[in-house]
């Protein structure tokens, strides 16, 4: 396997006041391939977001590091293109205008803002919607144009923070799909945290357990499922096995 994220040996201390230092993750090591899917699960507090911020540049390990094709990660890169929870789209800007935003900063001429913007808003789903402000769109529609403006300004990596955390059962489901046929088109590595354990099985090529503080791997399981995903694969007995044993790994790690 090829690497296109590898951890090594990552640690990352935070001081308390009036307490002694924690670990938030500890001697954490993990290869990605490139055009690889894993997902991360794990009990709260296990450090899956400080992994994935130190990935992205934004929290610096205190021990160990992390490389991006070789190159040692000393902050934020365009190769890496970050989701949060929350859209953190700009109020005041349409959905088009976000979506360009980054490919401005970058310096892409308005015409090839424009189509690149439209071709992704396009694969979104959001046509009808891109002359809209965000406080006119759904939860749903928010995500789905963050997620256009990442891709849009061509990361290698996106790294995903529990991006649909915050939706409804049904929107969840039609976005892990909508992600899913992005990824199948695109092909880009792809770091996705979150708590749902069959969210973890769907997506994944590879899904990693993470053990409780302080954040270390503790396995991580293949997922021989076939793509596209779809609705019996959700439904199959394989699907069930595979959710049981990512779930006894994350609740009941003795067992593992």
């Amino acid at each position: 396997m090829t690497a296109k994220i590898s951890f090594r040996n990552v640690t990352k201390t935070y001081a308390v006041a009036g307490q002694a230092p924690f670990n938030a993750i500890e001697d954490f090591n993990l290869d990605v391939a490139d055009g690889e899917f894993v997902t991360v699960v794990g009990p709260s507090g296990c450090g899956k977001s400080t992994a994935l911020n130190v990935a992205a540049g934004l929290v610096r390990p205190s021990s160990g590091g992390i490389t991006v094709d070789g190159a040692r990660v000393e902050g934020p890169g365009p190769e890496r293109g970050v989701i949060f929870q929350q859209y953190a789209l700009f109020p005041w800007l349409t959905v088009r205008q976000n979506v360009e935003f980054g490919l401005r900063i970058a310096g892409h001429r308005r015409d090839e803002r424009r189509r690149i913007a439209d071709h992704f808003i396009d694969l979104v789903g959001l046509t009808d919607f891109a002359g809209a402000l965000p406080k006119t769109l759904s939860g749903g529609m928010k995500q789905r144009c963050a997620i256009a403006r990442a891709y849009a300004v061509n990361p290698k990596i996106l790294l995903m923070d529990e991006p649909f955390g915050a939706l409804d059962a049904l929107t969840r489901v039609q976005l892990q799909d909508q992600l899913l046929a992005m990824w199948s088109r695109e092909r880009r590595t792809v770091v996705f945290i979150t708590h749902d354990v069959d969210e973890a099985v769907y997506l994944a090529n590879r899904v990693v357990v993470m053990a409780a503080r302080p954040g270390r791997l503790h396995r991580v399981v293949d997922v021989d499922l076939p793509f596209p995903r779809t609705e019996d694969i959700r439904l199959s007995a394989a699907f069930a096995a595979l959710r049981n044993e990512v779930w006894r790994s994350v609740y009941h790690p003795a067992l593992n």
